[in-house]
């Protein structure tokens, strides 16, 4: 079925101010929330985030720990870590009808509702699929998004990396599966000169590394993982021996510069 290019006008009460809010709070690093996340964040009454398996904890959730009170309540939501269809689409639909519920609790005590995703909200986040969800299931829920620091620009600016300049082009994009397909696309992206951001490069380091060595890339990479934790590593790819890396780890490759540069 064709979802809505936009979700139409509320079935609450027009002055009802709860509302369901998508909040990205960035990688891992508290003080990378943008002032309207922690201002949705303080104003709601429910805060849901979602985990990976029941009584885990939420990392979204950690990371926005500051700004949630004991006074709200806290609203963990199952998004299991499968690649089978038929376990996450059950997961985003129970999870739509759960917001939807709580939202429609809220509006009697004139509250809000927010769901916390790491990252941002639209690049690659689990928050884009309840959306969807939401669009199907409950089309006149009022939904707003607040978009949060992405992985990618955090690690580039920890790493002080430009991600692209002038006519560059940025490919982001998980890592490939075979060496092949990153030959291939390696290949593209300096006939193009396009900068890449490999994301989930996790065990994929192990042959990775050795490919970036054979082709001359690893002093032009940024290895990085769990930016913005306390235990996140930012470094030239030279530097990292090969082996399995976390899944929250990612590199950026420049083959080339422009031709005007300072």
């Amino acid at each position: 079925m064709p979802l809505p290019a936009a979700f139409p006008p509320t079935s609450l009460p027009p002055d009802t101010p709860a509302a369901l809010t998508l909040v990205g709070v960035g990688p891992g690093d508290p003080r990378l929330l943008t002032v309207a996340a922690v201002e949705a964040i303080r104003a709601a009454i429910v805060v849901a985030y979602p985990v990976a398996r029941l009584g885990a904890s939420g990392m979204a959730a950690a990371i926005a720990a500051p700004w949630i009170t004991p006074q709200q309540v806290q609203l963990p939501l199952l998004f299991p870590m499968v690649s089978e269809a038929a376990p996450l689409r059950q997961a985003w639909h129970a999870a739509a009808d759960t917001l939807a519920a709580a939202v429609l609790e809220a509006a009697g005590q004139g509250g809000s509702v927010v769901l916390l995703c790491e990252g941002d909200v639209s690049l690659f986040a689990s928050s884009s699929y309840v959306l969807l969800a939401l669009r199907q299931r409950h089309p006149a829920l009022p939904v707003q998004l607040i978009p949060g620091v992405s992985a990618v620009a955090a690690a580039a600016a920890a790493g002080a990396w430009p991600l692209a300049l002038q006519q560059e082009s940025l490919l982001i994009r998980p890592t490939p599966e075979t060496p092949e397909a990153l030959e291939a696309l390696l290949d593209r992206a300096a006939a193009g000169a396009e900068v890449l951001a490999l994301l989930k490069l996790g065990h994929r380091w192990a042959w990775v590394r050795p490919l970036l060595e054979q082709r001359g890339l690893l002093d032009q990479a940024l290895f990085a993982q769990r930016v913005g934790w306390p235990d996140q590593q930012v470094a030239s790819a030279r530097v990292v021996e090969a082996g399995a890396a976390p899944y929250f780890s990612l590199l950026l490759i420049r083959q080339s510069w422009p031709e005007v540069l300072p």
